[in-house]
């Protein structure tokens, strides 16, 4: 297969990009701009541009596919060239769920919470040695890449983000997956640059859940996910809430298992983690056993550096709802120390 991204310096592009590589299709690729960590990464498999910018007589007839990434314009000349030439054109998410049709498909969909969730099964799955393909948006410890696309591995875990695709469709991209099991971690208003009210915000949710082949693992403690799982629905419910837990000395137990995360949030992450894998045929005593060296995922709640009387972690939350976790874990987990935080505002 031969396929060429547009706009492949992106944090997804790039990487499946590097997923396709490894799985031996020839890859090219164009941008406007590539900055680190792309550039290095795409540079050592070679599949950096020689020169920046848009290049149509790079499409040809000979290619099987074109991957648009959302930094590219409906205008892009390579987009109109391939449009002239009538080349398959597929979104990233479309051109995930075309290299996944024949699998298991697990989406994490939610507000918040979807990297983490989604960091946790496959922290539990790659350490119990268990096959499968995935895309996460974050970098994980102990993954070379946030893409993996194999033609053999059973199932595919997926982190589904409900903003939009690319420049030419504008459908969440959790919408193009079609999930045989999925999870759903809450709603909160969010991407309110695309979504100018709420109802229609939740409404993408609604369509999302109506798209689920089999099961919908949803958080109960979320009042407006609980409203929508209890309207009319054709595929299994399986509710979840903050995992029963105990802190000693500022580290949280489940179960008698020392976990290295905390929180309540993050405890309703590892529940929904712990559903997923039990509907994948995992004991919970393996879930614990494996689970209990997670670390999180990158800048989700990170620990930075800490002695015996400080602790610095930083986290992307960059929404209200996600920034009020955070501080309710601190001041929970570390009850007898004074917070301070600093927060660079989102831009919407």
């Amino acid at each position: 297969m031969k396929i060429h991204l547009i706009a492949i310096g992106g944090s997804a592009m790039h990487n499946i990009a590097l997923a396709l590589h490894h799985k031996k299709y020839s890859v090219t690729g164009s941008d406007d701009a590539i900055f680190s960590p792309s550039k290095e990464r795409l540079e050592k498999y070679g599949l950096l541009p020689k020169e920046i910018g848009w290049f149509p007589e790079k499409i040809t007839s000979e290619l099987d596919a074109i991957i648009l990434g959302m930094h590219a314009q409906e205008d892009n000349p390579e987009l109109l060239k391939a449009k002239e030439l009538d080349i398959p054109i597929y979104s990233y998410p479309e051109y995930i769920y075309e290299q996944s049709k024949n699998k298991k498909r697990v989406v994490i969909g939610g507000s918040h919470g979807k990297t983490s969730i989604t960091a946790m099964i496959l922290h539990v799955l790659q350490n119990l040695k268990i096959d499968c393909d995935y895309m996460v948006g974050a970098q994980l410890e102990g993954f070379e890449t946030m893409v993996k696309l194999t033609h053999d591995a059973p199932v595919i875990i997926l982190e589904g983000d409900e903003y939009l695709s690319s420049p030419i469709d504008k459908r969440p991209k959790f919408h193009l997956y079609h999930p045989d099991i999925a999870v759903l971690s809450g709603i909160a208003w969010d991407h309110i640059n695309v979504f100018p009210n709420f109802e229609m915000y939740v409404d993408q949710f609604r369509i999302f859940k109506e798209m689920i082949l089999d099961t919908l693992i949803y958080c109960s403690e979320d009042k407006e996910l609980n409203k929508l799982a209890m309207e009319h629905t054709k595929c299994k419910l399986i509710p979840y809430t903050t995992l029963e837990h105990e802190i000693k000395n500022g580290v949280t137990f489940v179960k008698n298992t020392e976990l290295l995360i905390f929180g309540n949030h993050n405890l309703q992450n590892m529940n929904a983690a712990l559903l997923v894998c039990k509907e994948l045929g995992i004991t919970e005593k393996d879930f614990l056993k494996k689970i209990s060296s997670f670390k999180g995922a990158s800048k989700r709640l990170e620990l930075v550096k800490k002695h015996d009387s400080s602790s610095i972690y930083k986290d992307f939350a960059h929404s209200p709802s996600k920034l009020k976790a955070t501080t309710s874990a601190m001041k929970k987990q570390y009850t007898h120390r004074a917070l301070v935080a600093c927060m660079e505002l989102h831009t919407f």
